[in-house]
């Protein structure tokens, strides 16, 4: 697996890191314990350094679950996890909160379930209008101080947000969605990320299953899974979108590979400082996407891609208004 840093960081990890939201929560059921831990076993074996987590996947469950299946593994591995939701005494979101005593109780309550004595790289789950970035920012700078965490991050947060952070405490990477569906940080985000040397870690890089081709207007999502309600994912837009799709499949097809690995790839050529963390609960699926690592673009090839997608119009909002209303301005 080839290495990438992000940012002027000095933090190196795996080219393609792994989501492992999705082995405990959003989109089904969760995985069967040992399925789930042989899961992240393999990845390691094929050269995986980054794994990506959080407090309320599950709540909770997600990181006790990495914690447990990477302990064997730890002094060789980057591992994220994040703080900013308010959870209530049964685990429900209930709004968010970034006060500076939060954070600390987070971080040390991760500590314990990822089995670690530091987190490699702490994000900020989402920007939290009741505090101040510079209070979050040196919250998180003490923390580093401590020892307690090595690497500071952002998700979802916007370019006024990102400037003010990293004046107080350098952010290391911001974590947003970013693929071929959705290409809004191509407008202010990436630019700003070049220029302050923050590398920039794409959660959703295969829009949610969608840009593999698996899903059409037909597929049925359960009560428990995310795009059961997400307006990108309604049977309309769906049939809408199929054209994304179908201009990914004949590219894919010219080179020989998958949709996965066409949009895994582009990702990774737009930036060298961009690290993709794909989600899967297959091992074939795992394979698949690191083999996107090895999947050269030549500047014709994305050329190529940029004017076929460009007659192509996404329809859907990617959230419901209100998880809309939690991504920073």
């Amino acid at each position: 697996m080839k290495k990438r840093t992000l940012g002027k960081s000095g933090l190196e990890v795996s080219a393609m890191g792994l989501g492992c939201m999705g082995l405990s929560y959003a989109y089904g059921p969760a995985t069967e314990k040992q399925e789930a831990i042989s899961l992240l076993h393999a990845a390691v074996d094929r050269g995986v350094t980054f794994f990506d987590t959080a407090e309320v996947y599950g709540p909770y469950t997600n990181e006790d679950l990495v914690g447990e299946a990477l302990a064997p593994f730890r002094k060789n591995l980057v591992i994220a996890t994040k703080f900013g939701f308010k959870l209530d005494s049964e685990g429900k979101q209930v709004g968010l909160d970034s006060s500076p005593a939060h954070i600390r109780e987070v971080t040390e309550a991760a500590l314990k379930r990822l089995r670690t004595d530091h987190i490699d790289l702490l994000y900020q789950h989402r920007v939290d209008p009741n505090v101040p970035i510079e209070d979050v920012a040196g919250a998180v700078k003490d923390l580093i101080k401590e020892g307690k965490v090595k690497h500071f991050g952002l998700s979802e947060a916007g370019v006024r947000t990102i400037r003010r952070a990293h004046a107080v405490q350098p952010v290391t990477a911001l974590q947003s969605e970013y693929s071929l569906w959705w290409r809004e940080p191509e407008e202010e985000i990436l630019p700003v990320l070049e220029e302050l040397g923050i590398g920039f870690v794409p959660f959703s890089p295969l829009g949610r299953g969608f840009l593999t081709g698996a899903i059409n207007a037909d597929t049925k999502f359960g009560a428990n899974d995310f795009r059961h309600n997400a307006p990108r994912f309604a049977p309309d837009a769906l049939k809408a979108n199929q054209s994304l799709v179908d201009v990914i499949g004949r590219i894919a097809e010219q080179k020989h590979v998958t949709r996965a690995q066409i949009a895994l790839a582009w990702l990774l050529a737009q930036k060298p400082w961009i690290v993709p963390i794909p989600g899967t609960t297959k091992l074939s699926r795992l394979e698949e996407n690191l083999g996107a690592a090895n999947v050269e673009l030549t500047t014709s090839d994305l050329h190529d891609i940029d004017g076929a997608l460009s007659a192509v119009t996404v329809q859907g909002e990617r959230y419901t208004e209100r998880m809309q209303q939690l991504v920073d301005r």
